[in-house]
């Protein structure tokens, strides 16, 4: 079976009162989206079952989220009386692919297509509510870099299945690395199950605001001006105990030496650590000792931070601190070390990522 999405259908219905559905329907439309859910339910994956009733993934797609929304209400072809839509089942389509071709797209440049293409013309009021209903996201693009891979999940899935094989081989090590030093320290411990977590540094700054805040007259706060010139270096752990520390600077010395406290705050477990591509974190220094201290690295496909789910924890961090007044470099990493406490102890913030990328190792994190 080709892969593809199985856990969008969330809104359950019984398999008898599917087929009781599909032997009372009169209405083609209906039937085919109803034999589409039958399919889901039966394990295939949404572009499997939309193919199968002649439909695209995206339609596919389209009738999963109207089901989790609605049910069978807003499943059901809603244009089987009173006025015929302004675009048609294939007009819709044709529409989609054309939006998925030039995307992203102003609300006005769609108007402009649609003009262009069907001749028709939507009340702007309305087009907002078509474009939701044809599946259409509205929100920041997210910047892509252009040194990003196009199956950079592809490659991320890969990498998590390679470190979750625990063999013999030293997982960091690469063809052209010297053979010196390739041996786990005497002391460590890795037998007791495994810790996955991700790590990331930032510089957040204790001046920048980005809440907005109720004011009576002028709006503004009075703060001593702070400058902490050390990066913050923090493992958001999903098992295991996250840490935050501030280093000095991002050499390999200094990334060696948050390897080190992380291995100290999780003892006994085998550590696979997700991180991205900074110079400290690849050179063989850095690989090596994660190596002697019992550390796997899982390096994200380059120009890939959004992959990484520890960029959403420094997110709610640094607005969370933001409107909050400091005294010193000190009080503000104190303040620092109590949000990200909090914030690392929720796994929301790695759930879509644990869905995509960790469903099939859960047992192995225990």
């Amino acid at each position: 079976m080709s892969g593809g999405r199985r856990k969008e259908i969330i809104h359950h219905l019984s398999e008898d009162d599917l087929n009781r559905l599909l032997s009372e329907s009169t209405d083609q439309k209906l039937t085919e989206r109803l034999i589409f859910l039958k399919r889901v339910y039966k394990g295939a994956t949404l572009e499997d079952a939309a193919d199968d009733v002649g439909r695209s993934s995206a339609t596919g797609t389209r009738w999963a989220r109207r089901w989790n929304k609605g049910g069978l209400g807003l499943l059901m072809p809603n244009f089987g009386g009173g006025r015929p839509p302004k675009l048609d089942e294939q007009q819709q389509e044709q529409l989609l692919e054309l939006l998925r071709d030039g995307q992203p797209w102003k609300k006005q440049e769609i108007q402009h297509l649609i003009n262009e293409k069907f001749d028709v013309e939507f009340h702007p009021v309305y087009l907002s509510t078509f474009l939701t209903k044809l599946g259409l996201s509205y929100a920041i693009p997210r910047t892509k870099r252009p040194s990003r891979p196009e199956n950079a999940e592809e490659i991320l899935d890969e990498r998590v299945s390679d470190a979750f094989d625990e063999d013999q081989t030293p997982h960091n090590k690469r063809s052209d690395d010297s053979e010196e030093g390739w041996i786990v320290d005497k002391e460590i411990c890795t037998d007791g199950g495994t810790v996955l977590g991700f790590l990331d540094a930032t510089h957040p700054q204790p001046w920048d605001n980005s809440q907005r805040l109720y004011t009576v007259d002028d709006p503004h706060i009075t703060r001593p001006l702070v400058r902490p010139t050390s990066p913050a270096v923090g493992f958001y752990a999903l098992s295991g105990k996250s840490v935050i520390q501030f280093p000095t600077s991002q050499t390999k010395e200094q990334i060696c030496g948050c390897l080190e406290e992380i291995r100290e705050q999780n003892p006994g477990k085998r550590i696979l650590l997700v991180l991205d591509n900074f110079s400290s974190h690849v050179c063989e220094h850095t690989r090596r000792r994660a190596h002697q201290l019992g550390i796997d690295l899982v390096f994200l496909p380059v120009g890939s931070p959004d992959l990484n789910p520890i960029e959403q924890v420094w997110k709610s961090l640094k607005w969370e601190a933001s409107p909050l007044i400091v005294e010193s470099a000190a009080e503000y990493r104190a303040l620092l070390t109590r949000l990200f406490e909090q914030l690392t102890a929720r796994l929301s913030f790695a759930a879509s990522w644990i869905d995509n990328h960790l469903s099939g190792f859960l047992q192995k994190l225990r």
